[in-house]
């Protein structure tokens, strides 16, 4: 059997990566979908094939001025409507495949509003497949030779892979086996119509640089995000038709070597693209059927599918994996569809389904939160806590951020007008995510096989299986080359036959060629002892030469190190400088510009406090004017008006003293009268004393009027008096009327203003109160009340009674005649029955005397009572 010969010389490893000391932006593209009809209105333009356009659509005003505002952004690639899913999967996708086989893990996510194309970008369509399965594909093209029996590989339910031995892995196999009917080959099994199809050989791609030393497995998992909630889609449930069980949600837990993952979701082994596919799909699957029986929209939650590459090397013979658990390489490839963007106000939702909703939104608004503080981070040198667990989503991919592998975006946009605002914040969210940079992953270590193992196994079998194919066996005592043609140096056996018993040549000439070849041999010893004594000499001599130049590789190593920790630091050190230095100029630019907007402000509000003030002084001269304008107006008015009013004032004098004449005239006419009809029938009288004589008073009338005799007054007396003591009270500004009917109040307190003293000494208040009448004549009133004592020993007074003492004016004599009277009378005889007037009817008459104190007086007349005969 041929021995192969172990090495320490180390594997051929793929090409050469960068340190994680530098550091790669967030990969972000763009992807533009076709309008749903050709006669909707469009509001994006691709530019070229690094930038798009924004123009606000008809009806929008994008600024203050109303002008539409045109809005471009850059992108790593932008891919317009034309652009195929296999160019797409070539700039986006496939070097993180690439870098999943190289043992790095990547991160792929689309973003974008609902409707914009993220499904279709992920997963596809007949004919069309998206990144998903393109991925699968690319992935099984490279490894499928290389791949390990099912079961080699297992899972260890902490984030870890475990490398079981081949009776393991069969056992697992047989138990697979039993419980289900597996077709033998997979091209002999149905291929579900919804995803047949998907991607056609001719553009399947391969991965290079794959090694061929190593073995491969692939393990999918398919989890969904909804309403910050984890369920896992390929979780084997028993399924109730009567009561279905919700999906239990999942937890997250941190590993050994603090990665985040899914604690308890599915992982399957998958050996084919095909079988990969119908996993997802069997998922996808189970997720329309939560969605129904929940009544939840599929646009709303977050759908990651996770790709798990698991590789580790051969052993030496390059037969079986090697059975070492540190050597066992996982990388994996996040594939995530984002929920919709849109505001809450679009999705029409209420009540649980609005609170779902603004939980999606909330996860979003977190991830775009992580984006900012990262983006501060770095930009400024701060070193703010990133809020990762404030969501299940960055809480997951938090140690892609951190440097554990490549992050891509898509960022997918629907051109109509109707999303024009959303895709406006979706824009914004895409170039800010493009300034952030992720630490670029380390080169996982490898082992110290020698290369080629798997190539030389495989030829030495196919030798040996050829060499016992030709032979048709093995050959017992089979000599090897090198040893056959050793031995034919040696001189040749004379002939061994024995002639009989008395030979003595045969045997003493064998003997002679044996001891020949024996010491041949002997020399051939002694020089193989040399010749490797001195192979050996020289070998450690090798050796020590190896040694000292290891040494002195490994101390120039060291200061290779040092200096490259030097230049490393200088270069971090320059590095920041530069951002430092960026972002003071970035500064310098907010200020110069802010100096700029703030002079022209200043410039524009002098401009404007000088155009007020100028218009100021106008109004003010203005002003000035029309105030000098209305004073003589006003004046010129006050003026005419004094002249105006004095002259009715005058004109009202004459007319009221005209009328008063003409009063007084009549009223003297009939006096006249009834004193000459009187006179003639009465009696003879004593005659009155002097001081019942009333002096007569002149008359405003300037004729004469005949004097009236002397009558003595009489008084009514008032509703008010009684036993008890009243307080009078008349204000000094009442007008003595001086009539005949006065209010009598004995025993009375008069006082011209109340005081507590009098109200003290009294039980009984009135209150004289003068006022024109509507007539013009004057009114009395006599308000009435009663006094009471208050607690706190003061006084008060409740009003009782209002009595109205009014004089008026008699009318224009009426005269009838008595109806009694039947005979003529004659001419200028007057009686007491011939006329019938206001003064006839009252035993007491009132009359407007004219020379008083208030322009009309009042006077009494009173008729004398009839004499019996």
């Amino acid at each position: 059997m041929i021995r192969q010969v172990k090495g320490k010389t180390p594997r051929r490893h793929p090409p050469k990566k960068t340190s994680n000391n530098q550091k790669d932006p967030v990969g972000v593209y763009c992807r533009v979908r076709p309008l749903g009809a050709e006669d909707e209105e469009c509001c994006i333009e691709v530019i070229s094939n690094t930038t798009i356009q924004l123009h606000a659509p008809d009806g929008l005003k994008a600024n203050r001025n109303g002008e539409f505002k045109e809005t471009q952004y850059s992108f790593k690639k932008v891919f317009g409507i034309k652009t195929t899913q296999r160019e797409l999967f070539e700039d986006v996708a496939k070097p993180l495949v690439e870098d999943l086989i190289y043992c790095k893990n990547g991160l792929l996510f689309t973003y974008g509003v609902t409707g914009s194309g993220k499904t279709h970008t992920m997963t596809g369509s007949p004919g069309q497949g998206g990144l998903l399965p393109r991925s699968l594909d690319m992935i099984f093209n490279s490894i499928g030779p290389y791949q390990a029996k099912r079961y080699v590989f297992k899972p260890d339910d902490k984030n870890g892979m475990e490398v079981q031995n081949q009776v393991d892995a069969l056992l697992d196999r047989q138990k697979r086996e039993s419980q289900t009917t597996v077709p033998k080959t997979p091209n002999s099994r149905r291929v579900d119509p919804e995803f047949a199809d998907m991607i056609s050989p001719e553009e399947a791609f391969t991965a290079d640089g794959v090694d061929e030393d190593s073995s491969y497995s692939v393990f999918v998992s398919y989890i969904e995000i909804y309403n910050n909630y984890i369920y896992d889609l390929l979780e084997e449930t028993p399924f109730d038709p009567i009561k279905p069980k919700p999906p239990q949600s999942k937890l997250l837990r941190e590993d050994q070597n603090h990665n985040m993952y899914v604690a308890g979701c599915t992982e399957v082994e998958v050996k084919s693209t095909e079988e990969a596919f119908e996993v997802f799909w069997r998922g996808q699957k189970k997720r329309r059927i939560a969605n129904t029986q929940l009544n939840r929209e599929s646009s709303r939650s977050h759908s990651v599918f996770i790709i798990k590459l698991a590789q580790a090397p051969l052993d030496a013979d390059g037969d079986n994996v090697l059975q070492d658990k540190n050597q066992v390489n996982v990388s994996q490839l996040c594939l995530v569809d984002l929920a919709g963007s849109e505001r809450t106000s679009r999705t029409r939702a209420e009540g649980s389904r609005l609170r779902e909703a603004g939980n999606i939104n909330q996860s979003l608004m977190t991830l775009r939160t992580c984006i900012e503080v990262l983006r501060e981070n770095q930009m400024c040198g701060t070193n703010k806590m990133v809020p990762y667990r404030d969501s299940k989503v960055t809480h997951l991919f938090k140690n892609y951020f951190d440097g554990e592998g490549k992050v891509r975006m898509v960022v997918c946009v629907n051109p109509k007008a109707d999303d024009y605002e959303e895709t406006l914040l979706v824009m914004r969210f895409a170039e800010m995510t493009q300034e952030v940079e992720v630490a670029r992953p380390v080169d996982r270590p490898i082992c110290g096989f020698a290369a080629g193992r798997r190539q030389r196994n495989q030829a030495f079998k196919e030798e040996l299986t050829r060499r016992l194919e030709d032979r048709g066996g093995p050959v017992n005592g089979e000599i090897p080359t090198i040893l056959s043609q050793l031995l034919q140096s040696f001189p040749s056996l004379p002939a061994s036959e024995i002639a009989g018993p008395n030979d003595d040549v045969t045997l003493p000439r064998l003997i002679e060629a044996l001891e020949k070849r024996h010491k041949i041999r002997q020399m051939m010893v002694e020089e193989y002892n040399k010749t490797a004594n001195m192979l050996k000499s020289m070998l450690q001599e090798q050796d020590g030469n190896v040694v000292a130049k290891e040494n002195f590789i490994s101390e120039q190593r060291g200061r290779l190190g040092e200096k490259d920790k030097m230049i490393q630091n200088q270069k971090n050190e320059i590095d920041r400088l530069e951002k430092k230095s960026k972002m003071l100029e970035y500064k310098i630019d907010i200020l110069q510009k802010t100096s700029n907007i703030h002079e022209e402000d200043k410039r524009s509000l002098q401009n404007e406090l000088e155009s007020r003030e100028q218009r100021l002084q106008r109004e003010l001269s203005d002003k000035r004017r029309m105030e000098s304008r209305m004073q003589g107006i006003v004046s010129d008015t006050k003026l005419k008006w004094e002249k105006e009013c004095e002259r009715r004032v005058n004109a009202k004098q004459l007319e009221m003293q005209n009328k008063l004449w003409v009063k007084d005239e009549k009223l003297k006419q009939l006096k006249a009268i009834v004193t000459e009809g009187k006179s003639e029938n009465r009696q003879p009288q004593r005659p009155s004393r002097e001081k019942d004589k009333v002096p007569p008073k002149r008359s405003a009338s300037p004729s004469p009027v005949p004097t009236v005799p002397p009558v003595r007054p009489l008084h009514r007396r008032s509703h008010s008096a009684g036993g008890e003591r009243w307080v009078d009270h008349k204000p000094n500004t009442n007008v003595d009327l001086d009539t005949v009917m006065q209010p009598n109040l004995p025993n009375a307190i008069k006082v011209s203003a109340p005081s507590e003293k009098a109200l003290s000494k009294c039980d009984k208040y009135v209150l004289t109160h003068q006022e024109v009448a509507s007539d013009g004549e004057i009114q009395t009133k006599l308000i009435k009340g009663e006094v009471f004592k208050t607690r706190g020993g003061g006084q008060s007074v409740q009003f009782t009674d209002i009595e109205t003492l009014k004089q008026e004016y008699p009318a224009s004599a009426s005269r009838k005649r008595r109806s009694s009277e039947s005979g003529p009378s004659h001419e200028g005889e007057r009686t007491d029955g011939d006329w019938t007037d206001v003064e006839t009817r009252c035993s007491v008459a009132v009359e407007m005397r004219a020379g008083s104190n208030l322009g009309p007086g009042y006077q009494h007349h009173g008729y004398p009572k009839r004499r019996k005969p």
